[in-house]
């Protein structure tokens, strides 16, 4: 029983100790205060509930003690004051959401919104001066109300008091950490994004600049989360933290997107599998935010698992293809990759803590992603810059090909053209100068005939005239036109006519232009020669004229003269020349057309047309 007793009066007199919490021994000493007491009450409660109380550690998460509590907690916490004769320093580290603080009774802060939309205080720590009357020498009382939903992680975290100067120094080392950081994280993240997204711009081709971009806008979005001290422009927690997934799920899709546009791979349906289900997922975060925002861990694990695995993925990609970007991009994947690993666990509340800490390491990412992306524009840049000698040895390299070419085209197309002058040459003689002269010696050999001089000698000069018609068809350049080819025909006959005081008329329109080849001219020169030659023969006629004119796609010749004339239906006088001159006509694809009666001339003419005809 002594024993018993002495047990009892010992816990009696500890519990006194144990209610006055910690002691702040001087002025210059600080405590951390890491046990409290906590009890629920409701959206409306504006007093501390008189029971109920647990006691907690902190920093104290109740969405696992109270895992359906949105609401309000009370937390309760005590300090033992040595003297009041010397402010003291309050740090609150950490409260999700938002939160009201009394000190011995009186309300030293509260945050705008204690109700939906919440306040978001967990961003930043607080730091705050007490001094009398506020504080008391002895215990002390601090009074935590604050407002949360249970699946978001509401709390409390430990709370400091003490020196002023050390407290504060406390709390702007947690600011730098926690919001300052986070700030740079954007920054960095919106500067490299807009600077790559100017670049796409500039050189559409290249995706990966613009998948770049648009991974970091949503990431900004994303982290933005860590700066915010409200839910605005939303009415409430559900919808910010809604969105809030969504912009994390397609981050890391944008993100696993770039990657394999780096590497230079398309996985064009995966690609559009994956970007679907970011949109289904932002929609359903706008039409159904509680649920998605309760059950955000979801899309979170979805969307750091693609994460992962697109890093992972490009790793081994980098040991394939070594190469100094490729190397730098995954080497500065690398921390972020076991530093997210630890916010993931804090996310799901596997350990606790008041700090992520991927916006610490997200800058090199960033940086690191920008100079492989800088690294790959400045080789670019750096082939632009050496186009222009590229291209000049490609040009001359290709300039002495061309010129080597068309030397060995030009040689051969002198070749063919002499080849084929040697060929027309031939047919010419051989069709007309040699039929003639065949026909001539035939005559000349045959014994039964007595050759007339006469008819020799016109026979010698129609030889000399088909010859020169061929001379002056084979002399010109291949291109001359049909003026210049009947230049030479016309000269003679001028000369002729004259001689024996017949007047001759040339008229030549439309053909300065016209080449009709080489087969088709000699046919036409024939023709006129021959007409010609009748004139002179046997028209008696004191006035010729030739007409030669283009009329459209066709060629008008006509041949007149004010002779004797003659009757074409009349056999006995058909000689002449008439059936070789039909002939000619025909070979140029026309019809002979014979205007003439006694006493009035004759008319011989005809329309070919320009091409010949198949």
């Amino acid at each position: 029983m002594r024993v018993i007793f002495a047990l009892l009066l010992a816990c009696m007199m500890l519990a006194p100790a144990v209610a006055a919490g910690q002691t702040l021994s001087t002025s210059s000493a600080t405590i951390e205060l890491r046990s409290a007491e906590a009890a629920p009450a409701d959206w409306h409660s504006e007093a501390p509930p008189v029971d109920g109380w647990t006691p907690v550690k902190l920093m104290d998460l109740w969405d696992a003690r109270w895992p359906r509590h949105d609401g309000v907690v009370w937390y309760r916490l005590h300090w033992n004051q040595a003297s009041a004769d010397q402010p003291a320093g309050l740090l609150v580290d950490y409260v999700n959401s938002a939160y009201a603080l009394y000190v011995n009774g009186s309300l030293i802060y509260s945050d705008t919104h204690l109700t939906e939309p919440l306040s978001r205080r967990w961003i930043r720590p607080q730091y705050f001066l007490l001094d009398k009357p506020l504080l008391r020498p002895g215990q002390n009382t601090l009074l935590v109300r604050v407002s949360g939903l249970a699946a978001y992680q509401p709390g409390l975290g430990t709370v400091t008091v003490g020196n002023p100067a050390s407290v504060q120094a406390q709390q702007r080392r947690g600011e730098f950490w926690r919001y300052n950081v986070q700030l740079f994280d954007q920054s960095v993240s919106l500067v490299f994004g807009g600077l790559f997204l100017i670049l796409w711009l500039l050189r559409r081709k290249d995706a990966y600049y613009g998948w770049y971009a648009l991974c970091t806008v949503f990431w900004s979005l994303y982290s933005f989360n860590f700066v915010a001290s409200s839910p605005w422009p939303f009415d409430n927690t559900d919808v910010w933290e809604a969105l809030n997934a969504a912009f994390y799920v397609i981050s890391t899709v944008t993100f696993a997107i770039f990657l394999l546009r780096y590497a230079g791979y398309q996985w064009r349906r995966t690609e559009r599998i994956m970007l679907m289900l970011c949109m289904a997922l932002f929609v359903f975060a706008l039409l159904c935010p509680q649920w998605t925002g309760r059950y955000r861990a979801v899309p979170i694990v979805f969307g750091c698992s693609t994460y992962y695995a697109s890093i992972f993925g490009f790793m081994g990609y980098a040991l394939r293809h070594p190469r100094a970007d490729y190397y730098a991009l995954a080497g500065s994947l690398l921390i972020p990759l076991v530093v997210s690993a630890h916010d993931m666990l804090l996310f799901l509340s596997v350990i606790h803590s008041d700090n992520y800490l991927l916006a610490v390491t997200s800058p090199l990412t960033i940086i690191g992603m920008g100079s492989a992306l800088a690294y790959r524009f400045a080789v670019a840049m750096r082939r632009a810059e050496n186009f222009n000698a590229e291209l000049q040895r490609e040009v001359s390299a290709a300039t002495h090909q061309l010129a080597e070419t068309l030397k060995r085209e030009h040689d051969l197309a002198l070749n063919n053209v002499r080849i084929g002058e040697r060929l027309n040459l031939v047919r010419d003689l051989h069709d007309g100068f040699g039929g003639s002269l065949l026909a001539a010696i035939s005559t000349l050999e045959d014994p039964r005939r007595r050759p007339d001089p006469a008819q020799v000698v016109t026979t010698l000069k129609e030889l000399r005239d088909d010859l020169r018609l061929i001379i002056d068809t084979t002399t010109h350049e291949r291109d001359t036109d049909l003026t210049g080819l009947i230049a030479p025909l016309r000269h003679r006959w001028s000369q002729r006519f004259e001689a024996i005081a017949i007047d001759s008329q040339w008229t030549v329109e439309g053909v300065e232009d016209l080449s009709l080849g080489d087969m088709r001219v000699l046919e036409l020169l024939r023709f006129l020669q021959e007409a010609l030659t009748n004139v002179l023969k046997h028209s008696s006629a004191s006035l010729v004229h030739v007409r030669i004119r283009r009329e459209g796609e066709r060629l008008s010749v006509d041949v007149h003269d004010d002779g004797r004339g003659f009757d074409p239906g009349n056999l006995t006088t058909r000689g002449a020349g008439l059936p070789s001159l039909r002939v000619r006509a025909g070979r140029l694809g026309a019809t002979l057309r014979i205007t003439s009666s006694p006493g009035d001339g004759t008319r011989l003419s005809f329309d070919a047309p320009l091409s010949p005809v198949a």
